[in-house]
């Protein structure tokens, strides 16, 4: 068995074990209702961050309009279990779907793009499929999709966000995630040595949108509600934040600037005249001190807590 299979099992052995203990702590409400809500939101932060990290971290594009992606699934997921009886499983994958198959026809033109233009494109497109639900009486209009049954629960969202992670993981480390990479290092050169350069930042914005469309199926079925309010680009920038602060190509940076921005955001929920002030000033005094995000381009590892020590060492001696 290689190196990279022990790991990645050894790693799934640790997750159901966490999973245990924080399922058993919620069952004898050690964990209160209020926290339980935030690690709910932790999950699906984790799935929307990864999956973002996928187009602007490792594909290198700049995407804004992650939110848009997110509302896609969770009306169709909505409109699944409401409207036409489906189970919550199948109205996950119709969620992803959509997002994916909407993600694939808006990437076709927009991925042409580059930089800032690229950012307004995806920023505009996130706000017309906000406009456009908004418009649309059949899933509530205005007043948003109300009476949605409460299927998510913290086994659903743990779960799915692990299953992000490794996927994510394992197409970065194949064939298909190396020619992303170098589309993210050098666009000409990679051109030049014969990679579709368009093809691979399609096939990465179709798979963040598609993870995109899983969290909105998610959280639409945690708050009984989906409300156009909810997928503004303020929830897109939020996701951004978490992608930058964490690390732009680190999987890991994502999911620890996931857990430690709703850590946050929820810690002060009980100060909301300080809440952004604060909120806003951990942002600066980190990105002064590590503008390149908590982790680089780098993965959290025991080599990289190993190199560390020895480095110190080093200098000690």
């Amino acid at each position: 068995m290689r190196a990279k299979t022990k790991t990645d099992l050894l790693s799934l052995l640790v997750c159901v074990a966490v999973f245990a203990v924080l399922q058993t702590l919620m069952e004898f409400d050690v964990i209160g209702s209020f926290w339980q809500l935030n690690m709910v939101l932790i999950g699906i932060n984790i799935i929307l961050a990864t999956s973002l990290n996928l187009i602007n971290g490792f594909t290198g594009q700049f995407s804004i309009g992650h939110a848009g992606f997110m509302a896609v699934g969770a009306y169709l997921s909505a409109v699944m279990t409401v409207k036409l009886q489906l189970p919550f499983a199948v109205a996950i994958l119709g969620g992803a779907a959509g997002a994916g198959l909407l993600g694939f026809l808006i990437g076709l033109p927009t991925l042409r793009l580059k930089g800032d233009y690229l950012a307004i494109a995806t920023l505009g497109l996130g706000e017309i499929i906000r406009i456009t639900i908004l418009n649309i009486p059949y899933v509530g209009g205005a007043s948003g999709f109300m009476g949605i049954p409460r299927y998510t629960n913290f086994m659903w969202v743990f779960f799915l966000a692990v299953f992000t992670v490794y996927f994510i993981k394992n197409l970065i480390n194949s064939s298909h995630g190396r020619a992303c990479i170098s589309v993210r290092e050098n666009e000409i050169a990679a051109e030049a040595m014969g990679i579709d350069t368009t093809r691979y930042k399609v096939l990465a914005f179709t798979i963040g949108a598609s993870f995109a469309g899983v969290a909105g199926a998610l959280f639409s079925h945690y708050f009984y509600i989906a409300h156009p309010a909810s997928f503004t680009f303020m929830r897109s920038f939020d996701i951004l934040t978490m992608v930058v602060l964490g690390g732009l190509g680190s999987i890991t940076g994502s999911i620890t600037a996931a857990v430690l921005l709703t850590f946050v955001s929820a810690a002060l929920a009980s100060y909301p005249e300080f809440r952004m002030i604060i909120y806003s000033l951990v942002l600066i005094i980190l990105m002064i001190y590590r503008p390149q995000g908590l982790f680089g381009n780098k993965e959290l590892s025991l080599k990289m807590f190993s190199r560390s020590k020895g480095g110190a060492k080093h200098d000690a001696a």
